[in-house]
């Protein structure tokens, strides 16, 4: 227990066990997006590294509904984009994508990228998330911005170049594309999307309405260190874990 009263991150007894938490999270995530409308045809993807084998990561496959995935669904691909356990496809966009940062980022366990509305809204505009409300801030020196945009995301190379405007931060924005988050988990990377959506969304209401009053770079970095917090991050998406749970059972089908 922290200091907050927040449990600690789960431990496990076997890979077994770790292996199933990951899958039940990836699966969970997936359905809290699409709950959340962030889903758009076969544009977004989840990815959380296999804990056996690090090179390898368990994704959504392609063409399937965020709203209908259960565990049983999920797809393990490996360095070359090859599925090694699963029946169906993966988004070449995926692969590309969270390798590079997979490979490039090996503190990352889980990467999130969707096509949210509020995230392409700020990313059509270029511009970072600023400090305008205090959940904003979890962001707050700690996001990229990558500018250069080159169509779909279908080549190792601008994968590679998306991964490196992300740099050690938690956040890139991809301007005219949308956002990828990252964390220790899979918890971590999907609330990391869901908190910067609805601060994107807060921003450009309050950009629209008048002139925001921004908090400072003392205060910004004083509300980084509280909200950008780890471990409220997984804490925060139980919450919608167990909601998401509750009302649809079956995503953890096996």
């Amino acid at each position: 227990m922290t200091a907050l009263g927040i449990p600690a991150a789960p431990t496990f007894d076997s890979v077994e066990d770790e292996r199933r938490h990951r899958k039940q999270q990836l699966a969970a995530a997936l359905r809290v997006f699409g709950r959340l409308g962030y889903d758009e045809g076969v544009a977004g993807h989840i990815t959380v590294r296999d804990p056996e084998d690090p090179q390898k990561f368990w994704v959504n496959p392609f063409g399937v509904s965020f709203g209908r995935i259960s565990v049983k669904d999920l797809v393990l691909v490996d360095g070359d984009g090859e599925v090694v356990e699963g029946s169906r496809s993966v988004n070449r966009g995926a692969f590309v994508i969270h390798s590079a940062i997979h490979d490039l980022r090996p503190d990352v366990v889980s990467a999130a990228h969707a096509h949210s509305i509020h995230g392409r809204a700020l990313a059509a505009l270029g511009t970072p998330l600023r400090p305008v409300v205090q959940e904003a801030c979890a962001f707050f020196e700690d996001q990229g911005v990558y500018r250069d945009y080159n169509g779909l995301a279908l080549e190792v190379d601008e994968g590679r170049r998306m991964a490196e405007a992300l740099g050690p931060h938690r956040a890139v924005v991809m301007q005219n594309h949308g956002v990828i988050t990252v964390g220790g988990s899979v918890e971590e990377a999907a609330y990391w999307f869901v908190s910067f959506d609805r601060a994107a969304q807060v921003q450009l209401i309050a950009e629209a309405a008048g002139t925001p009053a921004y908090l400072d770079t003392d205060a910004a970095r004083v509300a980084h260190s509280q909200f950008g917090s780890p471990t409220l991050a997984r804490f925060s998406f139980r919450i919608l874990f167990d909601d998401i749970v509750h009302a649809q059972p079956d995503l953890l089908d096996e």
